[in-house]
């Protein structure tokens, strides 16, 4: 059964632009996930955007409690803990499904979220 499902278009030169101010990236990227390109963190934002829409938008979700990942075959996936753990426990979702696309300057990412 789907509980949630989220999509997210963000432009990737505004994304750029917002990513100079002090301290954005570390409020909502982990370490790990910073190692990229703007464009591939623009999709990261917007992964994280969609999968906080898919949860209902809730308030005090932690940025940092979810990371981007990806497995052996490229395919990205979120590893979730803390407070987005805790929501995603307590919703009963067991399988979270994503696809992060780039394009013509617009990073792009759906989340389906199922029980």
């Amino acid at each position: 059964m789907i509980v949630g499902i989220g999509l997210d278009v963000t432009q990737v030169s505004r994304f750029t632009t917002a990513a100079a101010r002090q301290g954005l990236l570390g409020r909502v990227f982990t370490a790990a996930e910073q190692d990229s390109s703007m464009q591939r963190m623009a999709g990261r934002f917007a992964a994280k955007e969609a999968l906080a829409k898919a949860l209902g938008a809730p308030s005090g979700l932690v940025w940092t409690d979810v990371e981007v990942r990806k497995d052996e075959a490229g395919k990205p996936y979120f590893a979730c803990a803390g407070t987005v753990a805790a929501l995603v426990a307590e919703l009963g979702i067991a399988s979270i499904h994503l696809s992060i696309t780039h394009d013509a300057g617009i990073a792009a990412a759906v989340v389906v979220c199922e029980a």
